[in-house]
């Protein structure tokens, strides 16, 4: 059987059956108006800018701002190391490396008023050296400042992280103690005093004891200077009994 396709045309027919021919599928190009050839659009930037704009001009523009720009971050960098910096030395001890009393007491407001919104227990320890006079009158003034950084090294060699430690002034320390119950504090506080005395330092040759005084007072809340009160009180008391011992 013969079959006879229409001229220009894109189907056929046969006796089996009918075959459709697919439609061409291109892609989309962009067409050139006056070559008609496809050729690509790519336009490529810097920063926003177009290249055909990105004249020597704009480059040294561009790189003396980005110069700039690393000037002040480096400044600012500094800035920041400098506050910090300052901010460390605002709140150390001017002879120790523990907090001074004022950074102490700030921190035992903020240690206090954790311990009350989460319930859980905290202390503070007061510490008192024992016969600075006799040091120095026997040995000089310079000795005493060893006795000094000998009592705040031992208490910072002996606490946890997360204590705090600090000079209250003259021969005074204290210990923050967060999640130390009472009879922890209590227990903590004696193994802090006979750290110091069992462990004597060295001065121009000779070997000096030195011994430590000590109260505790827990909380929960309340205020900072009344908790150091509370604990110095109870230094006092055991300095006391110590002295009718002797």
């Amino acid at each position: 059987m013969k079959v006879q396709r229409p001229r220009g045309g894109t189907g056929s027919v046969s006796s089996v059956g009918r075959v459709s021919a697919a439609p061409a599928v291109k892609p989309a190009q962009s067409v050139d108006s006056v070559s008609g050839i496809s050729t690509p659009q790519d336009i490529a930037s810097v920063g926003g800018i177009p290249e055909a704009e990105f004249t020597p001009k704009v480059r040294a523009a561009i790189e003396q701002l980005m110069k700039e720009v690393q000037v002040v971050r480096q400044e600012l960098d500094q800035a920041k190391k400098r506050v910090d910096y300052l901010e460390k030395l605002a709140d150390q001890d001017v002879l120790t490396p523990v907090l001074n009393r004022r950074a102490f007491v700030r921190e035992l407001d903020r240690m206090m008023a954790y311990s009350e919104r989460y319930e859980v227990p905290g202390s503070v320890i007061y510490i008192d050296v024992n016969g600075m006079k006799e040091i120095n009158d026997g040995l000089g003034h310079d000795a005493g400042d060893e006795a000094i950084k000998h009592v705040a090294s031992s208490l910072l060699n002996h606490v946890r992280s997360s204590d705090i430690v600090g000079r209250l002034g003259g021969d005074e320390f204290g210990v923050i103690l967060l999640q130390a119950a009472p009879e922890i504090a209590t227990e903590k506080a004696q193994l802090l005093a006979d750290e110091v005395s069992r462990h004597p330092f060295d001065y121009e040759g000779k070997s000096v004891n030195v011994h430590v005084s000590h109260g505790v007072h827990s909380f929960q809340g309340s205020d900072a200077n009344a908790a150091l009160k509370a604990a110095d009180l109870a230094m006092y008391e055991q300095k006391k009994a110590r002295q009718e011992q002797e």
